[in-house]
């Protein structure tokens, strides 16, 4: 595992040092990690609308259905 030193102003140190305290944090590695774990996930969430945004805007809907799938299937059989 790699380290990464920060420094924060008194007021965010006593406010992470707070959050650990209150909320079941061992550390405040374990909250900042968490804080990062959570980033993560926002910024798939974005990824993810911005492709369904995009696909909806890629034009006419098609029906996809049971016998879509099997066209599809049929399509790739040799």
């Amino acid at each position: 595992m790699s380290t990464i030193s920060l420094r924060l102003p008194g007021s965010l140190r006593a406010f992470v040092d707070r959050q650990v305290n209150q909320t079941g944090y061992s550390t405040s590695s374990e909250y900042v990690r968490d804080l990062i774990r959570r980033d993560q996930v926002t910024q798939a969430e974005r990824e993810l609308a911005v492709l369904m945004r995009a696909g909806l805007e890629s034009g006419e809907s098609i029906p996809v259905d049971a016998k879509y799938w099997q066209r599809k299937k049929a399509a790739l059989r040799p």
